[in-house]
């Protein structure tokens, strides 16, 4: 007689995803593309592109005001959008 062993279909993909390594780009994916409900429609209509690489969170603005009050909060920022995440996605971020 066979065992049976099921599983619930969410865990069997987290669990493949994982192991394929590719769980983190999809947060970071998720990331940029919740951007403007993280930091507000202000934010984001001044914003004109965001990518992550290497942990490094890029932002180019259109506003220097806007990307100087962004330098003055990057650490809040940096902690507001690893929460979000669950995990330490960002260690630090470039403004230009």
């Amino acid at each position: 007689m066979r065992k049976s062993h099921t599983q619930k279909i969410s865990d069997v993909i987290r669990e493949s995803l994982r192991e394929m390594q590719i769980d983190r780009k999809l947060k970071e994916v998720n990331m940029v593309s919740q951007w403007e409900s993280l930091m507000g429609r202000t934010v984001a209509s001044r914003t004109s592109k965001i990518y992550i690489r290497n942990r490094i969170l890029h932002i180019h603005v259109t506003s220097s005001v806007l990307k100087n009050e962004l330098i003055m909060l990057r650490q809040d920022i940096i902690s507001r959008l690893n929460e979000k995440a669950g995990e330490r996605l960002i260690e630090e971020i470039v403004i230009r």
